[in-house]
């Protein structure tokens, strides 16, 4: 969906929902901010009385009586100031729930949609830029709101309260007066305002831009470093922030003429009606009280009409920052359940590629016409070069990514992927990723990520099987240890094996193992591999694998190239068929036979 598609009566549309959760709140909220308005106007009215009784005392006349009568005016004064705060305090009391309750709500249907969303969305979208605008438009709701009910609605009440009172006790030129400013008024914010918003929008892109590769940046801090690129880096970020600064200068200076216009009309408005008065007291057609009145009403009224440009350009503001949130929760899945669709019933979990066809773009074909079955309980090997496909069918069957109608299928027991539930799909199988990315967490918490129910007796016991307990246990803080963003407080092998005990602790019916030894030393990985060997046994495992030595006791092994399955056997009949596998063996034990020498050099050294 397009910025055009979606502008700003859509948006407070898809809000409105979140906000009448609560009706009987937003009823009673709105009873206050009336009770309010009308003490509030009720205060002039008062001292218009009070103005006129003291005039009957310098007159002369009835001095008892105006004392009794203006004492109470004055109570009734009090009354009516106090009751303004009472009644708006109330107000605010009642609706926080509200706004607060529908921040929260929005903020988590969209992060529940963004993880709803395919792999190619968020392969697609910059994190930086996408968590900067959730951020900024969970903060918009919360401004919209307050805006909106506590300033722009109580003003346009108190308006039509005033032009009532106006009207009803007074010529028909102070209502003229009144309407002539507020239209002007109106339409000079609005202009403005609008032409205006280009400058904000163009800010809120160039934030999100330069936010995304500060994050970059610093989430590829080594990299920087290794390459010594930090002023370089630094450029990049300012070339954004120089973009983003002149965007904001002329979002700014464009404030200027907006205040001086507003200024300009409020101060001719006051002038004509504060004319006017002057004019009816000269005359006799009104009182000192009416002066008093009139212009007490013309202060109470533009005092906040001054602000209503400045909440116009917050709710606009506001509304384009909530327009790019609520762009995201409109975003397409991709890969969506059916309606009505069945969870995952595992039986064996066999698995059967039925000559799959597949692209990520429609005019780059990844896989084609993948055909080969894993038995249930038995352990099927996928090897070839990188770039063969090999890593995209564990996406497959993760379902990351569906397969097009007419490409074939996948199933678990029967089952096309397409028509279960990607929630128990997903339940069913535990992968170990070759890159692995932790949490910014503890290692208890992303072993026992794979798990969240799982007791720390569990937790530890997964740890023992990936080989990862003891070294665990020679830190100072053991399972309490920070593992810093995306674990890089851990090496390569170490975050592996944090990645074998967290798929080991899930306990799932099938297991994919994509090149999970590949950053181990060779004695962590003869240790590890025993332990998967185990972890295999009655279980459907899927090993994508680049060393061949680690997949040799496979029941089956799949030979892949440029998309394509052009061998399939067991390790004996691979070689013994002397094609692309047993090509790849000789050049890998080649490599491993001039590696040794180094290796025994470098020990004994």
């Amino acid at each position: 969906m397009t910025r055009t598609q979606f502008g700003g009566w859509p948006t407070i549309r898809a809000l409105l929902p979140y906000l009448f959760e609560y009706k009987w709140r937003v009823a009673l909220a709105l009873a206050f901010l009336v009770a309010a308005k009308l003490a509030n106007v009720g205060v002039p009215l008062i001292m218009k009385q009070i103005v006129d009784g003291l005039g009957v005392v310098l007159s002369g006349g009835r001095e008892q009586l105006a004392f009794g009568v203006i004492a109470g005016l004055l109570l009734a004064y009090g009354a009516a100031r106090i009751s303004t705060t009472v009644f708006t305090e109330l107000r605010e009391f009642v609706f926080a729930k509200v706004t607060q309750s529908a921040v929260r709500r929005i903020a988590l249907e969209v992060f529940r949609h963004l993880h709803s969303l395919s792999l190619r969305f968020h392969l697609n979208r910059a994190t930086g830029g996408m968590t900067r605008d959730i951020e900024r438009g969970s903060r918009g709701v919360s401004s919209l709101v307050s805006y909106t009910l506590y300033s722009i609605l109580p003003t346009i009440v108190e308006i039509t309260l005033v032009l009532s009172i106006l009207a009803w006790m007074y010529d028909v030129w102070f209502v003229v007066i009144t309407l002539v400013a507020l239209a002007a008024y109106i339409v000079w914010s609005v202009a403005v305002t609008e032409w205006r918003t280009g400058f904000r929008r163009a800010m809120n892109d160039l934030d999100s831009k330069a936010n995304v590769r500060a994050i970059d940046s610093l989430l590829n801090y080594e990299t920087v470093k290794y390459f010594g690129n930090e002023e370089y880096e630094a450029k990049r970020y300012d070339q954004s922030m120089a973009r983003w600064e002149e965007a904001a200068v002329k979002s700014q200076t464009s404030l200027s003429l907006l205040n001086t216009g507003q200024s300009a009309i409020i101060a001719l408005a006051v002038t004509a009606i504060m004319w006017r008065a002057t004019v009816g007291v000269a005359d006799g057609s009104m009182t000192l009280g009416d002066l008093v009145l009139v212009n007490a009403f013309m202060i109470q009224l533009y005092i906040p009409l001054n602000f209503l440009g400045v909440l116009y350009r917050e709710i606009k503001q506001s509304l384009a920052d909530m327009e790019r949130m609520f762009i995201l929760l409109r975003e397409n899945r991709e890969v969506a359940d059916r309606p009505g669709a069945p969870p995952l019933a595992v039986t064996g979990a066999e698995i059967r590629f039925d000559h799959v066809d597949f692209s990520y773009e429609a005019n780059r074909q990844i896989l084609f016409d993948i055909d080969f079955v894993v038995p249930a309980g038995r352990k099927v090997a996928v090897v070839g070069h990188s770039g063969s496909g090999k890593s995209t069918l564990a996406r497959l069957l993760y379902r990351f990514y569906d397969v097009a109608p007419g490409g074939g299928a996948i199933r678990i027991d029967g089952q096309d992927l397409r028509a279960v539930q990607q929630a128990s799909l997903r339940r069913a199988i535990g992968i170990v990723p070759q890159d692995t990315v932790l949490f910014n967490d503890t290692i208890y918490y992303n072993i026992a990520y794979g798990d969240t129910a799982a007791s720390r007796e569990q937790v530890v016991a997964a740890a023992r099987m990936a080989a990862i307990h003891d070294f665990v246990e020679t830190l100072p803080e053991k399972y309490d240890t920070m593992v810093g963003e995306r674990g890089l407080k851990l090496s390569g092998g170490e975050k592996q094996r944090v990645a074998i005990a967290r798929a080991l602790l899930k306990n799932p019916a099938i297991m994919i193992f994509d090149e999970a030894t590949s950053a181990l030393d060779s004695q962590t990985e003869k240790a590890i591999q025993a332990e998967l060997a185990k972890i295999a046994e009655n279980r459907t495992t899927l090993v994508i694998a680049h060393r061949l030595s680690t997949i040799a006791d496979a029941d089956l092994i799949i030979v892949m190239d440029r998309g394509r399955i052009v061998e399939r056997g067991t390790h004996a009949e691979l070689l013994a068929g002397n094609g692309h596998y047993a090509r790849m063996w000789a050049l890998q034990q080649e490599g491993e036979e001039e590696a040794a020498p180094a290796a025994r050099e470098r020990y004994a050294a």
